[in-house]
């Protein structure tokens, strides 16, 4: 664990957040300045900065995760983006390796330029929808609207 990563404090319990999964060596919890409703992180516990640094071991866990929360997503919309940034010039901001995927509700929507933070009310239904007690529900075809 890096003593000043945020994201191994999320991972070690010490910091508050709306956890939705995790086994044995990932987690995923709701970014606090989404993108859209529903941004989604998935990082691996043990702190690494970089997607080059995760050991081929840990390959499966770290895109089993990924998966799993992709099928969760779908609860909301089929359209998301699976992305991640690597370093300050590609927008990584904490330097903990992770994917964010980022649910997409209207075709040509952009990314917002400025990230509001994450609504507690919302994020309390999502935390609902998408944890380890959501299930698995069928895709629906891609419209559940943005909160607000």
């Amino acid at each position: 664990m890096a003593e000043d990563c945020i994201f191994c404090s999320i991972a070690s319990r010490a910091a508050p957040a709306h956890i939705l999964w995790e086994d044995e060596h990932t987690m995923a919890f709701l970014d606090i300045f989404p993108l859209s409703r529903g941004h989604t992180l998935v990082i691996p516990k043990r702190h690494i900065d970089r997607l080059t640094e995760l050991p081929p071991a840990q390959y499966g866990a770290m895109l089993g995760a990924v998966s799993e929360m992709c099928r969760r997503i779908e609860q909301l919309t089929v359209n998301y983006n699976v992305g991640i940034n690597q370093g300050a010039i590609a927008g990584q901001i904490v330097f903990h390796l992770h994917f964010h995927i980022i649910p997409r509700y209207r075709e040509g929507e952009a990314f917002p330029r400025r990230r509001l933070p994450l609504d507690p009310a919302d994020a309390a239904e999502l935390s609902r929808m998408l944890s380890n007690g959501g299930g698995r529900a069928p895709p629906r075809e891609g419209t559940a609207p943005p909160k607000g």
